[in-house]
């Protein structure tokens, strides 16, 4: 089996809408506003495309990052990867050409279908509400968070507000930045 990696940019108060910058959000671009940019914080995001085989995102983020992320050296190693996007309305047609392997996936059945076969980590970015709802049907294996220190309020969480039993994590790794960014590897303890 698979292991599933929801990795994110989170605040302290769990948003992870728009931090890169991406329209339609008050305070969008808030990783690199007023934060000091230090390379040693983001050597995880380096690490997750050595180590991960596949990429798992939603309709959404697909959207956002298929017209930019092909033609970005920072994110080369994604190009090559095959990528899954989990969408009940994308068509073949809306693939990019220039990106790799797509493959579109219509339910979250599909995804634990997919996390069944062998092979290495699949990792999934951005895709809050794909996210909450691996989550909630207990598909992730690991999250890996940077931490951002600031409060934003309203916005996309990373978690879903569903009522269900607690779900214990275990703190593999972490580490804490002079920037204020918090690492935080943990694992789901099924």
């Amino acid at each position: 089996m698979r292991t599933l990696i929801s990795t994110a940019f989170i605040s302290l108060d769990g948003v992870v809408e728009a931090p890169g910058g991406e329209p339609g959000y008050r305070n969008a671009g808030w990783t690199f506003k007023d934060i000091d940019f230090l390379p040693e914080a983001y050597e995880i995001k380096g690490r997750e495309q050595k180590e991960a085989t596949a990429m798992l995102m939603g309709r959404i983020s697909y959207e956002a990052f298929s017209p930019v992320w092909p033609g970005m050296e920072d994110f080369a190693d994604y190009k090559v990867m095959p990528k899954y996007v989990v969408s009940s309305t994308l068509a073949e047609d809306d693939l990019v050409s220039n990106w790799g392997e797509t493959t579109i996936l219509r339910s979250l059945d599909d995804v634990a279908a997919l996390k069944d076969t062998e092979g290495g980590p699949i990792i999934v970015h951005g895709s809050a509400s794909l996210s909450q709802a691996l989550s909630d049907v207990g598909l992730i294996d690991r999250y890996h968070l940077l931490v951002f220190p600031i409060l934003l309020g309203a916005g996309k969480r990373l978690f879903s507000a569903t009522d269900k039993d607690a779900q214990k994590l275990k703190l593999v790794e972490h580490e804490v930045y002079a920037n204020g960014l918090q690492k935080n590897v943990f694992d789901v303890v099924r």
